[in-house]
């Protein structure tokens, strides 16, 4: 009985007023949806005071007081602001990205994001100490010379003679005595100053422990990497040469670990069926929602992942996802990251590059027990997420601009 009086209504409207109607509908539509992501987009929490100090071994007491942990980030921070303050209003938006970063102290920095994992660190820990040792050695003095010629011209080519490494365990508010067990390992293993470990005083979720170890780190190359193990620590080597031939003029680049090559495999079909439907429906979705880059990742979801150090100032400062998904939002931006000049052999400009590249190499995994992923629950919020994540910035809540 309402849609006759509603169909003569239509009927008897002029064509340029039902046009005008269906217009105002649409931009009200939008505007409710941009109101509505201002109200459910995620947020990060601001840092507490204590989350910016880290306790590493001592010889002596076991442990160290907190220590003040260096922060690359709150100095871009105060730059950034500062280069915003001198911008003219009619230039106000969009600000130039800055790249600028602190020199790396340490060829490598891991970052072991942790939730109650007394369980599972310690063979990870091992596994990654052996070969960091191996590899980079404790300390920051050269192992071989480096070739002059060994790079091809670019900007913030990494010191080829800095070594060491690095290693901060973000404790994500466990209530367990993962703390415990990872000082006790670095006591051990003489390990001072080298394994830190930061505490949030309230658990983020993956992708915020990520994020905050990120803004903390010292590293030529920084590597995120799952407290479980499950990725072989030894494919790192594989990354660093992956991020190397990606790089562009800047030396930013992204290398990440990929199981897609393991579809079929024991260590897949073992998974169950449930498990591996809503995998691939997650796919799905990630191809439909992402950016053309990100789209064509076959595997974005792998906890084994590697970033150069000039890459960080594009990625971190924006990050706002702290759950599972932050993965595919630090994919997202690297590939939205702004221009920077080609260079030719000469040092002269030839063009540019738009975006950070990313190389997807395949590594060895194996499944662990005790993950704490709920398969259909976080899956619906994976996907919930995904969508708010992408309405956000393409609807400019969220912006690379900080003010």
């Amino acid at each position: 009985m309402f849609l006759r009086p509603l169909w003569a209504w239509v009927q008897a409207t002029p064509v340029y007023v039902l046009l005008v109607l269906f217009i105002a509908l649409i931009l009200l539509g939008l505007l409710a949806l941009f109101l509505l992501l201002h109200l459910v987009a995620p947020k990060p929490r601001p840092t507490f005071p204590s989350e910016k100090t880290y306790l590493t071994s001592h010889p002596v007491t076991g442990r160290t007081q907190p220590i003040p942990l260096p922060c690359w980030y709150d100095r871009w921070l105060a730059e950034r602001h500062l280069s915003e303050g001198r911008v003219q209003p009619s230039e106000a938006y969009p600000t130039t990205d800055i790249g600028s970063i602190e020199p790396a102290e340490v060829r490598v920095s891991v970052v072991f994001p942790a939730y109650n994992e007394e369980d599972r660190v310690l063979p990870t820990l091992e596994e990654a100490v052996a070969y960091l040792d191996d590899q980079f050695g404790r300390y920051t003095l050269p192992k071989t010379p480096a070739s002059p010629n060994s790079k091809r011209h670019m900007r913030n080519v990494p010191k080829e003679t800095l070594g060491g490494y690095e290693i901060i365990l973000v404790n994500d508010g466990s209530t367990d005595k993962t703390v415990d067990v990872v000082l006790k390992f670095a006591q051990e293993n003489d390990l001072h100053d080298i394994i830190r470990v930061v505490t949030l005083e309230k658990n983020r979720g993956k992708g915020g422990g990520v994020t905050h170890g990120f803004r903390h780190v010292r590293g030529e190359y920084v590597l995120f990497a799952d407290a479980d193990g499950a990725s072989r620590f030894s494919h790192l080597g594989k990354l660093i040469e992956g991020c190397e031939e990606v790089a562009d003029g800047s030396h930013r680049g992204v290398a990440i670990g990929s199981r897609a090559h393991l579809v079929g495999s024991e260590a897949v079909v073992k998974r169950s069926a449930l498990r591996n439907f809503l995998m691939r429906c997650f796919h799905l979705v990630l191809m439909i929602l992402t950016p053309p880059a990100t789209s064509r990742i076959r595997d974005t979801q792998c906890g084994f992942k590697l970033f150069s150090r000039a890459s960080l100032p594009h990625i971190v400062p924006y990050m706002h996802t702290e759950g599972w998904i932050f993965d595919i939002e630090m994919l997202m931006l690297a590939e939205s990251a702004p221009a920077t000049p080609i260079l030719g052999s000469d040092g002269s400009v030839i063009g540019t590059s738009a975006g950070i590249k990313v190389a997807e190499l395949p590594i060895e995994w194996h499944e662990v027990g005790g993950s704490k992923l709920n398969v259909i629950q976080d899956s619906i919020k994976m996907a919930i997420g995904l969508a708010v994540l992408r309405a956000s910035w393409m609807f400019g809540v969220y912006r690379r601009r900080l003010t």
